[in-house]
């Protein structure tokens, strides 16, 4: 059965980038401010609080983020969680106040995301980061993400002829869509040529086929259907989600061109919602590299397993094609503070629901699905909106 009674009535995003001189907290206050008072929702509604953060303890050294991010931003004494699930932290927190929502036990919610990634060195992310893979049988013997997200290039590849040429048209698309998205940390578009640039990150991966290191936060309202209509006239309701698991190590997993929590994820929301892929009218995937995005739309089952690749040559996931898939420039090129990722990715299907992404606008709006997961896909989360009056 559909989900009754959860409404998104505002989300915001701060800008994504290396924000010199900015603090975790002040980034989070900043997106918490415009989901709140920006809007025109009076902190005092909010009755508790669904955060979350990935890694502060190993890149501000700083813990108990929770609390201590809600009273900065004027929201001390709320009920309070942290989540975290690598980057799918943002996503988990989301479904968390979905399920209070739709409990009843609370009215209104505050979901908010972010991360402070800067302002430590690259390899100080990297191992960082690296805390979000299977410690003794992958990231101690020296295995990255680029190298796993490498490992499954090279198997989709080999399976279904994919290309390095097809992985660069992901990054042309997402830099395409971002230049006219003031939010994203890159605003320029990318030739093809430029983004098969051989800069080698792990083969056959290249630099533009990664997503960079970020700062940024974001935040969203979400409340009951019979509250919502005291904030908008156009409230966007949860009609599906869903969250699975899967083995952290590649080596217990049979498929390296299919990430079954993806899989398993999208198939409990489709069917929470009565909805499947053709009843999509785009989608907002989690494209930490080019490789990630095609997979995901095949796991979504957007497109036959091996099509997703001839999918973009094709114009099919374009902002104006048939199934636009990341019409804001997604992690790839808005950039990927790994808290903030899975509520940002929420407050852009919210904004293209709601007719408010401006010169990213998809044609057809009425129902949008957002998949986020962390790690190598050991946790998935996807949900599934839709316009009321639709």
């Amino acid at each position: 059965m559909p989900l009754k009674n959860t409404c998104i009535v505002s989300g915001a995003q701060t800008k994504f980038g290396k924000l010199d001189g900015v603090t975790l907290r002040e980034m989070f206050t900043e997106a918490v401010d415009k989901a709140t008072v920006g809007a025109g929702i009076d902190k005092k509604d909010i009755q508790a609080a669904f955060i979350g953060t990935f890694i502060p303890e190993m890149l501000i050294h700083q813990g108990h983020t929770a609390p201590l991010l809600l009273d900065y931003a004027g929201l001390k004494g709320l009920p309070a969680t942290r989540h975290e699930a690598a980057c799918a932290s943002g996503a988990t927190a989301l479904r968390a106040a979905i399920m209070a929502i739709e409990s009843g036990f609370y009215d209104t919610v505050l979901v908010a995301g972010a991360e402070k990634m800067t302002s430590v060195s690259t390899n100080r992310v990297t191992e960082a980061l690296a805390a979000a893979a299977d410690d003794e049988f992958e990231s101690s013997l020296g295995l990255t993400f680029p190298g796993v997200f490498a490992i499954a290039a090279v198997a989709h590849m080999e399976k279904y002829g994919t290309t390095e040429e097809d992985m660069a048209r992901v990054a042309v698309k997402a830099h395409d869509n971002a230049s006219t998205n003031p939010l994203a940390q890159f605003q320029k578009p990318v030739s093809l040529e430029k983004a098969m640039t051989p800069r080698y990150v792990a083969w056959p991966l290249k630099l533009f086929d990664c997503s960079p290191i970020s700062d940024g936060a974001a935040a969203m309202v979400l409340t009951s259907t019979e509250k919502a209509k005291e904030y908008t006239d156009l409230p966007i309701k949860v009609v599906g989600t869903g969250q699975a698991s899967a083995s952290m190590n590649l080596s217990d997993r049979g498929e390296l061109t299919s990430f079954e929590a993806t899989v398993s994820a999208g198939r409990r929301a489709y069917d929470m919602a009565g909805l499947g892929p053709k009843d999509m009218d785009f989608a907002v995937v989690h494209d930490c590299f080019t490789i990630a995005e095609i997979i995901a739309s095949e796991d979504l089952g957007f497109f036959e397993p091996g099509q997703g690749a001839a999918a973009v040559k094709d114009g099919i996931t374009a902002r104006d094609g048939d199934k636009p898939i990341n019409p804001m420039g997604g992690l790839k090129a808005v950039g990927h503070p790994v808290g903030a990722t899975g509520v940002k990715q929420a407050v852009v299907v919210y904004k293209e629901l709601m007719g408010d992404a401006g010169p990213n606008q998809v044609d057809k709006n009425e129902t949008g699905i957002v998949h986020n997961f962390g790690g190598t896909g050991a946790t998935c989360v996807v949900n599934i909106m839709r316009r009321a009056d639709a």
